[in-house]
């Protein structure tokens, strides 16, 4: 499996090791590199084991893979978004059982369209929400309002894409 790195290189993306996150402007000191450490690590704040807490790692994996799709799999903005469709326009409750039927069920989707491509948002401009601002909540309640704020930033910015990723889901749902 290919790392984020290897990604990036096989997308032409010069990956920056120092400054800010070059994707999503987040106020790190490591670039890309401690924006991705800082979503998987997750947010101490909430606790994950949680079934109702689910949905907000769900929400912070989906707008970190949205807001930097340079470091991830061609197809991995159909799979975030279209979770995020579900979730948001359909109020599906997600769950972890729901990811891999969602991912069978894009294997199919995309076997018949191997040219559909999502073109990113520009960097910087995919969500104002960041990592580093959720790191800094100062409560629970505050922490999660920021994960469910920059999902659903992060989502508004893919909105060209809505249409496709709605047909996706409802093919899903049936």
């Amino acid at each position: 499996m290919q790392d984020y790195i290897d990604f990036a290189a096989k997308n032409g993306v010069v990956l920056l090791d120092d400054g800010g996150c070059q994707f999503c402007g987040a106020n790190t000191q490591r670039g890309v590199h401690e924006c991705l450490e800082i979503a998987n690590v997750g947010f101490s704040l909430v606790d994950y084991s949680m079934a109702e807490n689910h949905q907000y790692r769900f929400f912070t994996v989906d707008a970190h893979a949205l807001q930097h799709p340079e470091i991830h799999g061609r197809w991995s903005n159909h799979f975030h978004l279209t979770r995020l469709q579900l979730v948001l326009k359909y109020n599906v409750p997600w769950t972890y059982q729901l990811s891999p039927q969602l991912s069978d069920y894009l294997n199919k989707y995309k076997a018949s369209r191997k040219e559909e491509y999502f073109q990113p948002p520009k960097a910087m401009h995919r969500g104002n929400v960041t990592t580093v601002e959720v790191r800094q909540a100062n409560d629970t309640e505050e922490c999660k309002r920021l994960i469910e704020s920059w999902a659903k930033e992060v989502y508004q910015q893919w909105q060209h894409y809505h249409h496709v990723v709605d047909r996706i889901a409802k093919g899903f749902l049936s």
